[in-house]
């Protein structure tokens, strides 16, 4: 409805309201003359007030709140006079001195099931019971008494402001649901999934007793923007709720239960649940059977009820065409500077709606504060956007380190620009060269870096990382491997979809721990260790990131996974020449040195690893004694890693170093 429609329905409401009262208050006044022995002239005429109710009714646009609800609720006359009588107590100060004067107590100004039964028609006892339409949906609440039946029936505050024409959320449901605004539009790929909810609820014949909606993916803002869009095109309104404020006490999830149906009802509503993070699924399964209304679930993983049909919707990204035309929208103008650049960041950035419009809303930000270089601006805002998702779930490296810090033979010095040159290249191999087309499986870059500890493995990943502008995180994986059965799947399921969306670095460190030979099944434990290797390799195959697993033990790794990895890197033992040269590089600008010698340093048979350890050992006992670093204190720093490493120092090392 316009504005113009609205305010003459409100003022027809209010009119057809008011004359519905007065039928109630002419039954209340003769059995007030009954009881008082009122003379019966003082009787308002009846046909008069019954054309008043008619005329009112025509001159509605839209049916009347009074009817919608009676509607809705399935009242019977009956019902529906006793609820305007308690309508009346605050809507009219003469139904107070009826009461009272009907019930022959002026203690008593107020409605109670005796006096309704007495004075209106068509009544039943059934009424009152807690499963009829007035209890169960709280349209009217009894208050204290003696007995029922002379206990005070005052009508919910909520109710009296729907029939009056005010509509809110009920303030016992603030807190719980939230309102979700529908966006403007959607990609084409929603935009059909949310016209296939819209035509399968308008189809529905039976609302309450309706299927569930299950809305399955890893983005809780793409399935919460179908969600909405499919309810706006319905008028409804649609609110949210998490799975973690469903009541975990019987008789509090039914009165949220109860309180939310009759809140669809009088709001035109229908309710998302987020069942994203099922922390008490105890309490939401039999919320989700009972609840009567017009109901979606949000979740990664498709979901069963067993008293309620479920239909699976999965919500996927927008496609990458999708997502060009979102930056494009987003951006405006200043999208044909990016010169092509667009494909590169759809290929390595996976955004949603929400993901590009804030990322975009960041580079207009820091256009307006006079930053001009686009390209670098919105690469970073897109980082900025994947962050939040995975820095809850794994460590975040600020990579340091460049090519220039890389001590290591040509070969494995090639293999990493190779990979390095298969990231920036991706999108035009797997787009524009049609690789994508064959096949999804494998589009991922898997690398593993073998060596022993100290080899540089880690330096090599921050490398990468560094040169890509990507993000790099490290896995740590006491966090993800877990004893009980199906958790480690799930772990790792969060790892890689929070990682898709920015196309993150991966590092799984020490990746033997988790990646070993698949055992011969001898147990259920052998067995169920076994799939989560195998569900492993297919998140690999998926994921279209960058991978680096690292390992001190090359031999213990599965060979069907060796098969999976695209690079395999293996970095050696230092010899004495790339010791040298670790050690030339080892010490920033800025640090003074005094009389180094790198070809004796050079003779300690150590890995890079273990010379940072001791350049920085020697750096602050130079410091400490305020002098550059001189060999003594190298010579002091050497002592001290080699019985960390529980290793002798032996003379052909450190002889004539002072």
């Amino acid at each position: 409805m316009n504005a113009t429609t609205t305010d003459n329905w409100h003022q027809a409401n209010q009119r057809y309201l008011m004359a519905r009262l007065a039928l109630v208050r002419r039954a209340l006044t003769r059995h007030a003359g009954r009881v008082q022995d009122i003379p019966k002239a003082e009787e308002p005429d009846d046909s008069a007030m019954e054309h008043r109710v008619v005329e009112a009714a025509r001159a509605l646009p839209s049916p009347s709140a009074l009817d919608s609800l009676c509607t809705a609720f399935g009242l019977s006359p009956f019902e529906c006079d006793l609820l305007l009588l308690c309508a009346g107590i605050d809507l009219d100060s003469t139904f107070a001195q009826l009461c009272a004067a009907a019930q022959g107590n002026p203690h008593r100004p107020f409605p109670t099931f005796s006096l309704t039964v007495a004075a209106l028609p068509e009544a039943h006892w059934s009424a009152l019971t807690p499963e009829a339409p007035l209890r169960r949906w709280r349209l009217i609440e009894v208050g204290p008494g003696d007995t029922l039946t002379t206990s005070q029936l005052r009508i919910d505050e909520r109710v009296l402001h729907y029939l009056v024409g005010v509509s809110y959320l009920d303030a016992r449901l603030c807190g719980l649901v939230e309102r979700v605004s529908p966006p403007a539009d959607l990609p084409p790929s929603h935009h059909e999934l949310a016209q296939r909810i819209a035509d399968l609820w308008s189809r529905s014949t039976k609302i309450p007793a309706g299927f569930v909606m299950n809305l399955c993916g890893s983005e809780p803002a793409e399935k919460r923007a179908v969600a909405a869009y499919a309810c706006a095109g319905l008028s409804l309104q649609l609110y949210a709720i998490r799975a973690t404020n469903v009541p975990a006490a019987v008789t509090e999830r039914e009165a949220l239960a109860r309180l939310w149906e009759r809140e669809a009802v009088l709001s035109s509503s229908a309710l998302l649940l987020d069942y994203d993070e099922p922390d008490n699924h105890r309490a939401v399964l039999p919320f989700l059977e009972n609840v009567q209304s017009l109901l979606l679930i949000a979740s990664r993983e498709p979901l069963r009820l067993s008293t309620r049909p479920v239909m699976r919707l999965d919500v996927h990204k927008p496609s990458a065409a999708e997502q060009h035309n979102l930056w494009r929208a987003a951006l405006g103008p200043l999208a044909p500077q990016l010169n092509g650049h667009l494909e590169m960041l759809v290929s390595q950035f996976s955004l949603g709606m929400q993901g590009i419009h804030a990322a975009s809303a960041h580079v207009l930000e820091g256009i307006s504060r006079g930053d001009h270089v686009l390209g670098p601006l919105l690469w970073d805002a897109c980082r900025l956007q994947a962050r939040s998702r995975l820095d809850d779930l794994a460590q975040r490296i600020e990579p340091a380190a460049d090519w220039h810090d890389l001590v290591l033979p040509e070969a494995q010095l090639q293999s990493l620009h190779d990979i390095a040159a298969q990231v920036y290249q991706r999108a035009k191999v797997y787009g524009n060269w049609g690789f994508a087309s064959k096949g999804m499986r494998g589009l991922g870059i898997s690398v593993l870096f073998a060596g022993a500890s100290g080899t540089g493995k880690t330096m090599a990943a921050e490398v990468l990382a560094n040169a890509l502008r990507l993000d790099l995180y490290r896995i740590d994986l006491s966090q993800v491997v877990s004893k009980y059965i199906g958790e480690t799947e799930k772990n790792l399921r969060r790892v890689f979809h929070a990682a898709e969306e920015g196309g993150a670095v991966l590092l799984f460190d020490e990746a033997d721990a988790l990646f070993g030979k698949r055992s011969e099944v001898k147990d259920s434990h052998d067995r169920y260790a076994n799939i989560e290797i195998s569900y492993l390799l297919q998140r690999m195959e998926a994921y279209r990131g960058l991978a680096i697993l690292t390992t001190n033990m090359k031999s213990v790794l599965d060979l069907a996974f060796l098969r999976r990895i695209r690079f395999i890197v293996q970095f050696p033992f230092p010899d004495a020449a790339q010791r040298a040269e670790i050690w030339r590089r080892i010490f920033p600008a800025k640090t003074p040195t005094e009389h180094l010698d790198v070809h004796k340093l050079a003779r300690l048979n150590v890995a890079g690893g273990n010379i940072r350890n001791i350049a920085l050992h020697a750096a602050f006992l130079a410091a400490h004694a305020g002098e550059p670093v001189r060999m003594v204190h190298l010579l002091r720093a050497a002592r001290s890693e080699y019985a960390k490493l529980e290793k002798p120092l032996t003379e052909a090392e450190i002889g004539g170093w002072v």
